[in-house]
């Protein structure tokens, strides 16, 4: 497998034009791709096919990133704050709200320092294998912690590791896919991030008395599959790069923020996209403790439905995926199937709202997890598409709009108990669900109705 990577390497090297093979100040001719200089006649020039074993290992180190965030965020958390706290939902809300506030600071950060990073190993690799380290490192907290407040700092440091590393892994996929391949490659990752919560659950719900290996085996993955794209996967030398513009405090603070005049189709698929997730995050951190009220199960038995419905959701995150993501790419059209995504996922929403037993739960999940996946792919390709100053700010940009799934990410764990309190009763789970079907599609609407730029 490393030879073909290596031949693979060196193909797209021998691909590129004079100017993008110049090397940088006192390094020798390059062997590979890893150590091609960036420079700005590269910037006008379209980026070459990203070959098929380097799509294998983006693809890969997506599925380690999504299990090692998603399965302590819909199951590990929840079952060992249950044996701190026993019945706190209002508590984890709180947890996930303050992980979301401290990545609102720091991912605009690792971005801006992503851009102007000069190494002989690119500009991204650096700050993955950071985000690797801390992510790996929170896994002792989390397992380990004595009380409320060790444990949501162990989780902040997860989200802030894994939310770095996957990050890297988005911005470079900034950096270097076509625009022919967006939507493909958007519709891969996308499927593995829906894929690999199931299969983590499937993996640690045999050991829910085992607050370490719960947090352990998802870190693991994610560390064997992440350590393979920081290896194998190329990336320019940024050694040349220079930027006009010095990095101050006031610099730093100026870029996390952006004028929508400036970028009309940035701005309105950022709003879209924070509406949308507004609505969506309302649920997700609260599934766990949804399953147990409608079905009347103690919490730490959720884990079987929860893998139960996840396993069936495979085919459905797979045809809005791959599906959807290819039929975008084949009529380069993104904001019908945009629209289309919202939509089903809102009517998912719905039917989750009113669901009293387990048939209508699993109806209600498959419908959300087709509607989720057919919004993420295109989703994603169509920020690609609107991103501003790709070649020299990316990870700046790219931030900037995790800005649109991280601030909800503050917002609605902490307002979604609100709903759950109304009528003075049970947990309205009704309330709550109808609601993300009525932002999902606000949100959708938006998108499709005035991205400009982009059919």
């Amino acid at each position: 497998m490393r030879r073909r990577i290596e031949e693979e390497q060196r193909q797209e090297y021998v691909a590129m034009g004079p100017a993008e093979r110049v090397p940088a100040a006192n390094a020798s001719l390059p062997h590979s791709p890893s150590q091609v200089t960036l420079t700005s006649e590269t910037a006008n020039t379209e980026s070459p096919p990203v070959p098929p074993w380097t799509i294998v290992l983006l693809v890969a180190a997506t599925f380690g990133v999504g299990m090692a965030m998603v399965v302590p965020m819909t199951y590990s958390l929840a079952v060992r704050l249950d044996m701190l706290a026993p019945g706190r939902a209002d508590i984890l809300g709180m947890m996930f709200g303050i992980g979301s506030a401290v990545t609102l600071v720091v991912a605009p950060l690792t971005g801006i320092l992503s851009d102007r990073t000069r190494s002989r190993f690119g500009r991204r690799r650096p700050f993955t294998v950071a985000g690797l380290v801390v992510g790996a490192a929170s896994v002792a907290v989390m397992a380990t912690a004595p009380n409320i407040w060790v444990l949501t700092m162990g989780w902040v440091l997860s989200t802030v590791g894994w939310g770095t590393a996957g990050a890297s892994v988005g911005n470079w996929q900034a950096d270097r896919l076509p625009a022919s391949q967006r939507g493909k490659v958007s519709g891969l990752t996308n499927l593995m991030m829906q894929i690999s919560p199931v299969v983590g659950i499937l993996l640690v719900a045999p050991l829910r008395g085992e607050p370490f290996l719960v947090f352990a085996i998802p870190a693991a993955v994610a560390v064997v599959l992440i350590g393979l794209f920081v290896a194998f996967a190329p990336e320019a030398d940024s050694r040349s790069v220079r930027h006009s513009e010095r990095l101050t405090p006031g610099a730093v603070l100026k870029s996390y923020l952006f004028r929508p005049k400036d970028s009309p189709d940035f701005a309105w698929n950022w709003l879209g996209r924070f509406i949308f997730f507004l609505g969506l995050t309302s649920t997700t951190s609260f599934s766990v403790y949804f399953y147990s009220q409608r079905l009347d199960l103690a919490l730490p038995d959720v884990a079987g439905v929860m893998a139960l419905t996840s396993a069936l959701s495979v085919g459905t995150a797979t045809l809005g995926s791959i599906g959807v993501g290819w039929l975008s790419d084949r009529t380069a059209r993104r904001r019908p199937f945009i629209l289309l995504g919202t939509l089903v996922f809102a009517t998912g929403s719905i039917i989750s709202a009113f669901a009293g037993d387990l048939a209508s739960i699993i109806v209600g999940t498959l419908v959300s997890s087709l509607g989720i996946a057919s919004f993420s792919s295109v989703g994603q390709a169509l920020v690609l598409d609107v991103l501003p100053d790709r070649e020299r700010q990316a990870g700046r940009y790219m931030a900037i709009n995790m800005f649109a799934q991280k601030i909800p990410g503050v917002i609605a764990p902490v307002c979604a108990p609100l709903l759950l309190l109304i009528g003075g009763g049970e947990q309205n789970f009704t309330a709550l669900y109808l609601s993300t079907a009525l932002l999902s599609a606000i949100g959708g609407i938006l998108i499709a109705t005035r991205v400009k730029g982009v059919r």
